[in-house]
């Protein structure tokens, strides 16, 4: 057993200091207070640092260099998966954009070849496309949109063996017989790249397509004449992702979001990486990447970062930003054992200081001690 001690606590919207967390093997088995130690457990001292429960992106295409959406490869799943946890990120997608056929077969491919070997926080594959509205196709290349067909998605989910975890459709193009098809499998619909009405969006979501994809982003914007989708989303409140990057959406936007959308809005990085060949070249401008003709492409965010714009941009409270970079996308993501720091959830920890630097990660299934865990 060992124990975290000297730390502060975030949790469920919550700071506590003077508690430690109690972990043996893969779980967390108690909360207690720094003098309720356990004489046997091996005592790890935080030195005030936050403890909180390890992140979740639920949409990111690639990093250092090696771009999963366009050259999908189990490479470039482990160079994700090791950056990711540099910087407290427990569980993520891996992210395919719209593409070819064979990119997404290749991806399909990769993810099963690699999910044996996975360290922990690689937790499948989510589709951002093809099957999206080209009159809201924002980076995705045109050619490769497409109304999906129940055969050709039944093969795809079929041959995926359960790495397929999240698809991002526009549900106005697509048949009903798909919708409840994925919905059966259990696959995360998300609504995304989509240019509903307002009627439109309040009869499929939550029926029942549970999610959207980057709120505000590739969607029709509110007109006191014609409302169009975002008012519908802030009616029926499904779990909806936002990029708090401050170039993808601004400030006060974000600021509006929450205050309609509460505990349903949580974040993504939406994050990319350089890229030269393929259908996304992405290219680093400033702190944002854009495609060769300078169309908004992916963020260079991090989750973390995320979180701290949410406080230090949008006056969200630092305990609920956690949440939304947490607890809310392992709810939607069906992860019950994640998001908090409670007796009986996965060890999934990070650790950061007061300047947002992450100092630790620390992953459920992964041996903890003084020796592998460095401050």
């Amino acid at each position: 057993m060992i124990a975290f001690h000297n730390l502060k606590l975030i949790s469920n919207g919550t700071i506590a200091e003077g508690q430690a967390i109690l972990v043996e093997g893969s779980q967390i088995t108690a909360v207690v207070a720094d003098n309720d130690i356990p004489a046997e457990a091996e005592k790890q001292n935080l030195n005030g640092a936050y403890v909180a429960p390890g992140f979740i992106d639920l949409q990111i295409y690639g990093s250092g260099g090696k771009l999963f959406a366009g050259k999908p490869e189990v490479a470039a799943l482990k160079r994700m998966e090791d950056d990711l946890l540099n910087q407290g990120t427990t569980g993520f997608f891996a992210t395919i954009g719209t593409n070819t056929d064979e990119i997404v077969e290749a991806g399909i491919a990769a993810a099963k070849e690699y999910r044996a070997n996975a360290r922990g926080n690689f937790w499948g594959v989510h589709l951002e496309g093809p099957y999206l509205n080209p009159a809201r196709k924002g980076a995705h290349p045109e050619e490769y949109i497409k109304k999906a067909t129940l055969a050709e998605v039944k093969g795809w989910i079929e041959q995926a063996d359960g790495v397929v975890t999240m698809i991002t459709i526009a549900p106005e193009l697509q048949d009903q017989e798909v919708i409840d098809y994925l919905h059966e499998q259990g696959i995360i619909i998300s609504s995304g790249h989509s240019n509903a009405t307002y009627e439109q969006g309040k009869a499929f979501l939550n029926k029942p397509i549970p999610a959207v994809t980057h709120l505000f982003n590739a969607m029709p914007q509110m007109h006191h004449r014609e409302p169009g989708y975002i008012p519908a989303i802030f009616e029926e409140k499904p779990y909806t992702s936002i990029v708090a990057d401050g170039n993808h959406v601004d400030w006060p936007m974000i600021r509006l979001a929450k205050r309609e959308l509460g505990n349903k809005l949580f974040l993504i990085t939406d994050a990319v990486t350089a890229a030269t060949e393929g259908a996304y070249q992405h290219r680093l401008e400033g702190n944002k990447y854009v495609m060769p003709d300078g169309t908004l492409s992916g963020s260079s965010l991090t989750m973390l970062k995320a979180v701290q714009n949410c406080v230090d941009q949008v006056g969200i409270e630092l305990a609920e930003a956690v949440n939304m970079a947490s607890l809310y996308p392992a709810q939607l993501a069906g992860k019950t054992s994640k998001g908090k720091i409670e007796a009986g959830y996965d060890a999934d920890l990070i650790v950061f200081d007061n300047d947002y630097n992450t100092v630790a990660t620390v992953l459920a299934g992964e041996a903890h001690s003084q020796d592998n865990i460095k401050f």
